[in-house]
């Protein structure tokens, strides 16, 4: 910091000063306790929705997985097409963009935004920017595990 005072004249200097001495402070232990506690609640009812798939429709804990994730993804695409998951959103942050939901949220607000250049261009063409690569990271990570379980399985050591 004073390597770069060095460089500054002294009005610019007065104004870092000035600058530093009206800077808004982040409330950021505030902000990490919201997004903890709201992530965990997402998890929590995450977790309601596993054991109604488990109680109602007979599925065992690993099978229940899949239409858990379905339906949480299904669930915050709802509430972001209502508008509720974007104020969840401002006021849980990272919270809410971690689970699962922040997926379906991140795909259905693209749609959302580009919906007035049609279906085709603005829909098709704009939902995936930002999941794409979230798509393309999770089929290439489970194809090199695949392909690794495969080849210790036949060399022996599983």
């Amino acid at each position: 910091m004073a390597s770069k005072q060095k460089n500054l004249t002294p009005q610019q200097q007065n104004y870092q000063q000035l600058q530093q001495k009206h800077e808004f402070k982040r409330p950021v232990l505030k902000n990490c306790l919201k997004a903890f506690f709201v992530g965990g609640l997402i998890c929590v009812i995450g977790q309601a929705v596993s054991y109604f798939y488990i109680y109602f429709f007979n599925f065992t804990e690993q099978t229940a997985g899949n239409p858990t994730v379905a339906t949480m993804v299904f669930f915050s695409m709802l509430l972001t097409g209502f508008g509720v998951y974007d104020r969840i959103g401002q006021f849980a942050g990272a919270g809410s963009a971690v689970p699962v939901t922040g997926f379906g949220n991140a795909v259905i607000s693209a749609a959302i935004e580009h919906r007035t250049e049609g279906f085709v261009l603005g829909v098709g063409g704009n939902m995936f920017k930002l999941a794409g690569s979230v798509i393309l990271f999770g089929v290439f990570s489970a194809f090199v595990v695949a392909l690794i379980k495969t080849l210790l399985a036949m060399w022996g050591v599983l």
